[in-house]
């Protein structure tokens, strides 16, 4: 790639690698929150700040689904979401993100 050229986001996720834990390290202390206030108020900025799509809203379940394996350890959740519901926690020695290639 030359000087000058943009590289996309998803490219450089790709350059990532993950040594995935069974157990996650994100949890929602409260999810009522994220069904009635956040979604009325903010609409869940969660599904649409996080760069690895971590947070997908599930009508059906009335909650928000966490995707602990796509995350990229930026902590952007724990300055975005408004109500400060995300309880984010750097994953156990040894798991999550290999970052490579800067």
């Amino acid at each position: 790639m030359g000087a000058g050229q943009s590289v996309r986001v998803e490219d450089k996720l790709y350059t990532l690698r993950w040594k995935h834990d069974r157990t996650t390290h994100i949890r929602i202390t409260d999810p009522r929150v994220c069904a009635d206030r956040c979604g009325d108020e903010w609409r869940r900025p969660c599904t649409t700040f996080c760069p690895a799509k971590v947070y997908e809203w599930d009508p059906e379940q009335a909650r928000i689904l966490v995707a602990y394996e796509n995350c990229v350890e930026c902590t952007t959740c724990l300055t975005g979401c408004p109500y400060r519901v995300i309880d984010w926690r750097p994953p156990r020695g040894g798991f999550g993100v290999q970052y490579r290639y800067g």
